[in-house]
């Protein structure tokens, strides 16, 4: 049996390791607090801020997006420029096709943040992983779903390079 919370901590790791081997300009942290938020993945450093937030199987995954987008028009982000990675395995997939109210939520509100606020962008990104229930086995692929979502970031961050 798996634990979820090491798998996600696991894959914050490697996502960060990896990022830091396509886009070395940039330093990255994982849980990287912003007002007491902590951001799964953010680069720290920069005039231009990146962050990453992970959706596993959240209720609500508008919220930790919401929260960011709330901090940056409070003035607590005060980088010149942010990008919002906003991360969703196949939790938010739908059986007959597309993708759950949830995810089209979440997606709006990125959308919605980023039309009003010259300095921010938002890419929701796929990251086909079928996260474990409690005490499920890891997928065995979630290395090479992880690098697919990584290269997919590599071309939106400043002097990133495709993955090999």
């Amino acid at each position: 049996m798996a634990d979820m919370g090491a798998f996600a901590t696991t894959v914050q790791a490697y996502l960060r390791e990896s990022l830091a081997a396509v886009a070395p300009a940039v330093d990255w942290e994982t849980e990287y607090r912003i007002a007491g938020t902590p951001v799964d993945v953010a680069s720290v450093g920069d005039t231009h801020l990146y962050l990453i937030e992970l959706e596993w199987r959240r209720a609500d995954p508008a919220d930790n997006a919401a929260k960011l987008f709330r901090h940056l028009d409070s003035g607590e982000i005060t980088a010149e420029a942010v990008t919002v990675f906003h991360l969703f395995t196949n939790y938010y997939d739908l059986a007959r096709g597309g993708v759950s109210s949830k995810r089209k939520n979440a997606e709006f509100v990125g959308r919605m943040a980023a039309a009003s606020d010259d300095r921010l962008s938002y890419s929701p990104v796929d990251l086909d992983i079928d996260p474990p229930k409690r005490g499920g086995e890891w997928p065995e692929t979630w290395q090479a779903s992880v690098d697919d979502a990584i290269a997919a970031l590599a071309g939106k961050i400043e002097g990133g390079t495709t993955p090999r």
